[in-house]
């Protein structure tokens, strides 16, 4: 990816934790922990401060982009993967050469209206879209410049409503 300020995408399932979780969390800011997929790890090892982040509910109905984060700390490693009494522990995880990584993230905004996936399907802007890739289940992932403005331009049309 190009140098400068780059966007992403997190999918959280809000029984899990939920933008309004994000927005009640100590100085609205938490570390995305628990991610096992090496590509997903590597986006969260490729976030630099000041990326901003689309939070997207999966497993809602519907599944919506609901609002933006932003990263205020980059890539450090995930202590759940060496807690045996977390959910996301790792046996393989090594201390001295960590497998898991998280990163610190901020709440910027709660959309007024989410955007739905359907929605979100029917933008020839997002034609390209990691999230619309049939097939795609990563739960961090790339958003291209063109595709965060589009979404922007969609979450003020709403507004506009």
């Amino acid at each position: 990816m190009a140098q400068g300020r780059q966007y992403w995408l997190m999918k959280s399932e809000p029984e899990a934790f939920s933008i309004d979780d994000l927005a009640r969390a100590p100085k609205q800011t938490t570390s995305w922990d628990g991610v096992r997929n090496y590509q997903a790890r590597n986006f969260l090892r490729a976030m630099k401060v000041g990326d901003q982040v689309l939070f997207y509910h999966s497993n809602a109905n519907p599944p919506s982009v609901v609002g933006i984060a932003e990263v205020v700390k980059g890539a450090y490693p995930d202590a759940t993967q060496f807690n045996k009494r977390d959910t996301h522990y790792d046996p393989g995880s090594d201390p001295d050469q960590p497998c898991w990584d998280v990163v610190d993230i901020r709440f910027v905004r709660k959309f007024t209206a989410s955007l739905p996936l359907d929605l979100l399907r029917g933008q020839v802007g997002l034609k390209g879209m990691e999230l619309l890739r049939k097939g795609s289940r990563l739960s961090v992932q790339p958003v291209r410049g063109t595709e965060w403005d589009e979404i922007i331009r969609l979450v003020r049309a709403q507004a506009d409503r």
